[in-house]
């Protein structure tokens, strides 16, 4: 398992890309859940923002 640091900078590298496609929100929601506990705050809110995003890049 990464830290939690790394799992977030990651994160942040792969939703950062210019137009984001659906394979970039589903590498950085396998990231989330194969790194992070299913009871993680981080996993919790960063589940939030990528569906946020996802919703945004949807329109």
């Amino acid at each position: 398992m990464l830290t939690e640091s790394t799992v977030e900078s990651m994160f942040r590298e792969l939703v950062s890309a210019p137009n984001p496609t659906e394979e970039t929100f589903d590498q950085a929601e396998d990231l989330l859940e194969n790194e992070l506990r299913d009871e993680s705050p981080l996993r919790h809110r960063l589940s939030v923002e990528l569906d946020e995003l996802r919703s945004i890049a949807a329109k």
